[in-house]
């Protein structure tokens, strides 16, 4: 209904511009014009008369086409191409310049125009429909978020975490004998260890809330001394399994897979969001289109006037000229070409403004070379829409089953019942059931036991350990050691992966982790906040409901008035022809005066130009009616690529809603 009040006040103005007795016509007491010539009657030309558009019955054809959504899959699967999870998506860049098919519209600077070649263009090129094309792309994004359950309590994404080290240390000591070091006691102490370090940790939570991880570390050690190793250089493996699982608060898949249910819900909002864009872009490209048609009628109706108005002065100007009218009723017609004339420039601006607003419309860029000062001329002839023979219940039935808005209402408030149902859990203490099974392994190299004597030799060995005095040998002196190399044993990482693989050094473990929050406060927040937004949903979707009733009632109201004026203009229009036509006849006949046509002619203008905005009136409350049942895409043979038709298969406790289940 854009539109409809503004040019109904401009066609009340042009009316009365129209309508308006003129005072330059010859008065009663007027003289009459000069005799004609003996034997040949007086004859007048009729003023030029405007030509109503021709009509046709029905709508015009619409061709099937289908508007792609647009980029709507931004994962990379991860085998068999390993590196895929590593590799984002490339999102193309939007393209800003208009499609090629305008061009091929346009012959002499003018852009011939069809109804269903502006609607198609506005499918190309209209800037909202461009914009809202994202959203779903960014619905998806969140739901490729949600799969991998970063937003949420489990990580749904394994991980795998690897450690790589090496490390050599210098370490000084102070206790050779503690340390079982053979050195000088006058010499430092110094003893290096060579640690090798290779650790994997592998993660993933699954959609019961079970956790999962496995430890697997492998480190490999060397020293310059035995001490009481068994091993030197030795290897040292382990790995250990956990699980953890919730018994209370989130156990279930519902809990962990929220984000999850929500976001597909989310991205069917999207596009029915876009949807509901496309409906409304094309019912105003489809507005926007007749009201340049009512527009460029109005411009020719207003130079019919103007040139009748100039025919008017020059006959009264020839007449005030040989002395048989005054100079006053010039004036007059004068003034009254004047004021037509401000009408035509008023109609030729709102032309200019309505091309103007179909033009942004159906381009990318209305400043594009090819459409610089181009004109746009409708080609679509008007038409008599089908008479809807369809009660107020039927055709809300209709709107509540098609309609985007209710199924964005009921995608909503299905999204809000799963939250009352996840932070009801929440309420729940945390009780955790974990298991955890631990195997280790050990292998190196062994060397053979060394020998010892009364040996000459510069390190001495002591049977027990005492304080020594300075200057005084030790007590329990036994001799000189003399090492004896054997033959080593060498044991490989192996032999230790072998006894972890076989568990001959096992754990395990088992138990209950409970945690009980005291006064639960923040649970309680979000349980009473989930309610709240539930009954907030619901009172949304009546809201919703009662104004899709009342669009569709005003819509079925307006199309059935528009209807009614249409005959009563028609039949006006009518009674004005006949009435023109039969002035014309008299003025032939030398019965009649110009002034009488031209007001007869006025008169017919406006009922012909009353008429058209009627029609067009009518046109658009078909539209707008098709707008409020959601059949303006079925009606123009146009499909979405992967937006559902209808609404969606829902099922709440509200008085009104379909009776129908979400999958």
């Amino acid at each position: 209904m854009k539109g409809r009040f503004t040019h109904a006040a401009i066609a009340l103005f042009m009316a009365g511009s129209m309508v308006v007795t003129p005072l330059y016509a010859q008065s009663p007491q007027a003289p009459a014009p000069a005799a004609p010539a003996p034997g040949q009657p007086r004859m007048q030309l009729p003023p030029p008369q405007y030509k109503p558009p021709s009509e046709t019955q029905g709508p015009p054809a619409s061709p099937a086409r289908s508007i792609p959504l647009g980029q709507n899959n931004f994962s990379r699967p991860w085998f068999p191409n390993i590196i895929g999870p590593y590799e984002g998506v490339h999102v193309a860049e939007p393209v800003l310049t208009n499609t090629p098919t305008i061009r091929q519209l346009i012959q002499n600077g003018k852009l011939m125009l069809s109804l269903e070649d502006a609607i198609s263009l506005g499918l190309e090129n209209n800037l909202s429909i461009a914009v809202e094309r994202y959203q779903p792309a960014l619905d998806e994004a969140n739901l490729l978020l949600a799969k991998s359950g970063a937003n949420g309590r489990t990580s749904f994404d394994p991980s795998i975490t690897s450690t790589l080290s090496m490390e050599q240390a210098d370490t000084p000591f102070n206790n050779p004998f503690f340390a079982g070091i053979a050195t000088q006691l006058t010499s430092p102490i110094g003893v290096q260890e060579h640690v090798a370090t290779e650790n994997f940790q592998y993660t993933q939570g699954f959609a019961t809330g079970t956790q999962a991880q496995v430890t697997f570390d492998n480190s490999r050690s060397s020293t310059n001394f035995g001490g009481f190793d068994l091993f030197n250089p030795y290897f040292n493996t382990s790995m250990t399994v956990e699980l953890t699982q919730p018994l209370l608060n989130g156990f279930g898949k519902l809990p962990n897979e929220r984000y999850i249910i929500e976001a597909k819900n989310t991205v069917r909002v999207g596009e029915s969001q876009f949807r509901q864009q496309v409906i409304t872009s094309v019912t105003q490209i489809a507005t926007d289109y007749w009201e340049l048609v009512y527009a460029r009628e109005a411009v020719k109706v207003e130079q019919v006037t103007v040139a009748a108005d100039e025919q008017l002065y020059d006959n009264n100007k020839k007449q005030e000229e040989i002395g048989t009218m005054a100079p006053l009723d010039v004036i007059d017609a004068q003034s009254q070409l004047a004021t037509d004339q401000q009408a035509l420039v008023q109609a030729q601006t709102v032309q200019l403004l309505d091309q103007t607003n179909l033009l942004v419309a159906i381009t990318k860029d209305p400043l594009a070379a090819p459409l610089q000062g181009v004109e746009i001329v409708p080609t679509t002839p008007l038409y008599n829409p089908v008479p809807v023979d369809t009660s107020l219940p039927d055709a809300v039935a209709v709107a509540l089953q098609n309609r985007p808005e209710i199924e964005q209402a009921l995608l909503n408030l299905k999204n809000a019942g799963i939250e009352i149902k996840v932070t009801k859990n929440g309420l729940l203490p945390t009780l955790n059931l974990f298991a955890e099974y631990q195997t280790a392994g050990l292998s190196g190299v062994i060397h053979p036991t060394v020998e010892t004597g009364n040996f000459e030799g510069t390190t001495p060995i002591f049977a027990t350990s005492g304080p020594i005095a300075p200057g005084t040998p030790p007590t329990g002196y036994v001799g000189t050691e003399l090492a004896i190399p054997g033959t080593p044993i060498t044991q490989g990482i192996g032999s230790s992966w072998s006894s972890l693989v076989h568990g001959d050094y096992s754990t395990y473990e088992a138990g209950l982790n409970l945690t009980l929050p005291i006064r639960n406060r923040s649970a309680q927040a979000a349980y009473a906040t989930a309610q709240i937004n539930q009954r907030q949903q619901e009172v949304n979707y009546m809201e919703t409901r009662a104004t899709i009733i009342q669009g569709v009632r005003q819509a079925l109201i307006t199309l059935e008035q528009d209807r009614a004026a249409v005959a009563a203009a028609q039949e006006a229009r009518i009674y004005n022809q006949q009435s023109y036509d039969d002035e014309v006849k008299k003025l032939q006949l030398g019965t009649s005066t110009a002034f009488t046509v031209v007001q007869k002619q006025q008169l017919l203008t406006v009922a012909e130009g009353t008429e058209l905005r009627d029609r067009i009136n009518l046109i658009e409350a078909e539209l707008n009616y098709e707008q409020a049942l959601g059949k303006t895409l079925q009606d123009h043979s146009i499909s979405i690529q992967g937006v559902m038709a209808g609404n969606a298969d829902l099922h709440m406790n509200i008085p009104g809603a379909p009776d129908k289940t979400l999958p």
